[in-house]
């Protein structure tokens, strides 16, 4: 008697505990590594991005492959990267590709098919060795997630007779919707902000944008591990309105910039053409009066979010994505702070 009580207690903790859980997912975030992304159109890396690697132990990289849009109707490959060199013998590469919503509208009866396909011979002729994943990156909105979902089953049931598995990047607003058919997702941390309004807030990660999310983030029904920024903006605006997303400008030539507040904010003091704004083939005309206003992800915002979400969802940072390798930005944050992203 005394043991068929005990086994009916047990029973009862077990169910409180379950719902106390709600829709928590099933199962965890395979392969759990240090990672970060690799965003550019060549893979080459520089010494201080290498020593990086090594540094913090980084065992995932999530190699941007190409992007898919539409052109003249169709969904097709564009901006495919070109290896100049391998990854290190240490780091696992997940191939990336990026979808533009736009792409969802058009037709994607083979897309899928053309997708794996096109990935899995990249990943072979460039001699990736043990590629087990594939990541779609798209920024799908309600009207478009039928069509999103029916192409992330084809994928993956694709990618399953492959041996590989299937993962995804979850945005902010993404997180209150159904979670799509994939086996885990990246919850993307960055980009939170509008950076074309001229209201004083980072864009990049302002905590003040990312709570209103948080009450989905919990019971979210897929499992999660989340990506943090390590990058600047250099946004162009003329009397408050936004005229364009500036690349990698020297802000200190005095000839054509000059510091209004610090290193965070320049005004325009000739005319200039620049050619190729953000690795694009349009062209940004400068003016005097012009303001450039920088904003750079700040390691305090980071680990102090990072711990607000790790009390929200135990567990969320058993893997940690930093966006994105590049040594240009590698200085934003001292060596503490990077172990502390990555191995707190």
């Amino acid at each position: 008697m005394k043991n068929a009580l005990g086994i009916v207690c047990a029973c009862l903790v077990a169910l409180f505990v379950a719902a106390c859980r709600g829709s928590a997912p099933e199962g965890t975030v395979p392969d759990v590594a240090p990672s970060v992304y690799y965003w550019r159109t060549t893979l080459r890396l520089d010494s201080a991005e290498r020593a990086f690697l090594r540094e913090h132990r980084i065992g995932k990289v999530y190699l941007r492959f190409f992007d898919v849009a539409v052109r003249e109707g169709r969904a097709v490959p564009t901006a495919t990267l070109r290896f100049d060199e391998s990854l290190p013998d240490s780091v696992q590469a997940v191939p990336v590709v990026f979808l533009t919503e736009e792409c969802l509208h058009a037709d994607t009866a083979e897309l899928a098919a053309r997708l794996v396909e096109r990935v899995a011979k990249m990943a072979r002729v460039n001699g990736l060795q043990g590629v087990r994943e594939l990541q779609l990156d798209c920024d799908w909105a309600a009207s478009s997630r039928a069509t999103y979902f029916a192409l992330l089953t084809d994928v993956r049931e694709r990618l399953r007779q492959m041996g590989w598995r299937l993962s995804v990047t979850i945005r902010l607003h993404q997180l209150s919707q159904p979670a799509p058919p994939a086996d885990y997702g990246v919850l993307m941390l960055y980009n939170t902000g509008d950076f074309r309004r001229r209201n004083g807030r980072n864009p990049i990660l302002d905590e003040r944008d990312v709570e209103p999310f948080l009450r989905s983030l919990p019971d979210y029904a897929l499992p999660l591990c989340a990506a943090y920024p390590d990058y600047r903006w250099q946004l162009l605006f003329e009397g408050g309105t936004f005229r364009a997303l500036l690349y990698d400008e020297n802000l200190a030539d005095s000839l054509v910039y000059a510091p209004v507040a610090g290193d965070s904010l320049y005004r325009v003091v000739s005319a200039r053409t620049l050619h190729g704004a953000l690795q694009s083939d349009y062209d940004v005309r400068l003016v005097p009066g012009q303001e450039v206003v920088v904003h750079r992800s700040r390691a305090d915002v980071v680990l102090r979010l990072r711990q607000r979400l790790e009390s929200l969802r135990p567990g969320l940072h058993a893997q940690t994505v930093l966006y994105h390798l590049d040594s240009r930005y590698l200085n934003n944050y001292n060596a503490n702070e990077y172990e502390k992203l990555f191995h707190d």
